[in-house]
Parts: structure tokens; C-alpha cells; sequence
């Protein structure tokens, strides 16, 4: 209970790289579909120091990047990892480093929580998050069980091509060792939203004025 008092979070982006082009992102949305340059900056190493003297939970979830394409990652986890009280979880998707370099990402913090983004079956995925390899993430999630002491979670948003197979891959997360969450997003751009579920159980609606927002439920 002390723990939870004490506990100062912070959500941070990290940098401005990442080579998916997911359709509802602010990345997308906001700058590379109207050509315009994702503005931001890697977060210099001392700036990070700063970052841990205040917040002891570190949350790498990034709205324009991926936290992994940070040049020095691998050394922020490091870094979290030294402090024996601090947290951190880890939002990924790109998949784009090489598979040698997990092991040591994983290494660096076995003590992280690690979310992959995978949307639907893997080989589905990559019709929301263009440029993914969802097969391969997937083998990297798989694979991170080894290493990690925090189960790993397999991140499930529910759109119109994947709403459907829902129970299935939470089979198969079952069988590999991971948590596995699903989210309803209210991301959608209006009712004929070629993206968003026919069920609406599945979907969030936002009132006037209501930012969106998105509802995590574990099954």
C-alpha cells in the first residue's frame, strides 16, 4: 500500500521515430499524411537522469513514436533498471530492429512490463499498423517470455477486419505464457468508418466535446 502511495508516474515520448504509419495515430493523422515533418527529439541522457530523480514509474508509451527507435534505449532501461524502486512499462509495435537486439533490450530491464501491439491474428495486424510485421512481432513477444519476470501482454485493438477473432487469438496467447488485453477505441472518423467494428460492443462512442479515450478490458 506504501508502494501504490509513493508511486509518481510519468508517460513519455522518448523521441519522434517510428516507421509504422498506423491510420488513427497522431503521427499519421496529425503530420506524415499531410507531409508534414513529426516535430520533437531524443531525449538526451541527462535528461532522462532528471526524468527518474522525479517519477519512479516510467511509462514508454509513445503518441508519435516508438520508444524502442530511441538511439541509447537500451540504456534508459539500464538506467530505470539500476533504481531498485522504479517501473517501467514498454508500448511496442514497429518491429523494425533486428531480432538480435531484443535479448538485449529484454536483459537490460528483465523487470519492464513489454505491451506489444499486435491487431488480430499476426499476419492481420499490418492492415491497421501499415508497416508492421505482425508475424515477426509476434515471435518477439513469444520469445520475450524467456526473459522478462513481468508477464508480457499482447495488446489487442478491436477494429472491423479482426472483431471476430478475438477469442482465438486469446487462445493462443493462453498457450504461449502472455497476458492478453483487448481495447475499444473511440479513434473512429465518423459512423462509415471503413475501420471500425460492425458489433458495437466493440467501439466507444465519444459525446460533444469528449476527448477520446480507450477502454482496456482483459478476457
Amino acid at each position: 500500500m506504501n508502494t501504490l502511495f509513493n508511486r509518481r508516474g510519468i508517460n513519455i515520448d522518448i523521441t519522434h521515430r517510428c516507421p509504422l504509419e498506423c491510420k488513427r495515430c497522431q503521427r499519421f493523422t496529425s503530420f506524415t499524411s499531410k507531409g508534414l515533418k513529426v516535430p520533437g527529439e531524443d531525449i538526451s541522457i541527462e535528461d532522462f537522469e532528471k526524468v527518474l530523480n522525479f517519477f519512479n514509474h516510467i511509462n514508454f508509451c509513445g503518441q508519435v513514436s516508438d520508444p524502442v527507435h530511441h538511439p541509447k534505449f537500451i540504456q534508459l532501461l539500464e538506467m530505470i533498471y539500476a533504481r531498485k524502486n522504479h517501473t517501467t512499462s514498454v508500448h511496442h509495435a514497429s518491429a523494425a530492429k533486428p531480432l538480435k537486439w531484443y535479448p538485449k533490450a529484454f536483459e537490460a530491464n528483465p523487470r519492464a512490463q513489454w505491451w506489444f501491439g499486435i491487431d488480430g491474428f499476426p499476419k492481420d495486424s499490418h492492415k491497421y499498423r501499415t508497416n508492421q510485421d505482425g508475424e515477426k512481432l509476434f515471435e518477439i513477444m513469444k520469445d520475450s517470455v524467456k526473459y522478462l519476470k513481468n508477464t508480457p501482454i499482447w495488446q489487442f485493438i478491436v477494429f472491423n477486419f479482426n472483431e471476430n477473432d478475438i477469442e482465438a487469438c486469446r487462445d493462443i496467447a493462453n498457450d504461449i505464457g502472455v497476458k492478453f488485453i483487448v481495447i475499444n477505441s473511440s479513434r473512429w472518423m465518423g459512423e462509415n468508418d471503413p475501420l471500425k467494428p460492425t458489433n458495437k460492443n466493440y467501439s466507444l462512442q465519444r459525446t460533444q466535446g469528449e476527448k477520446e479515450y480507450s477502454l482496456y478490458r482483459t478476457l
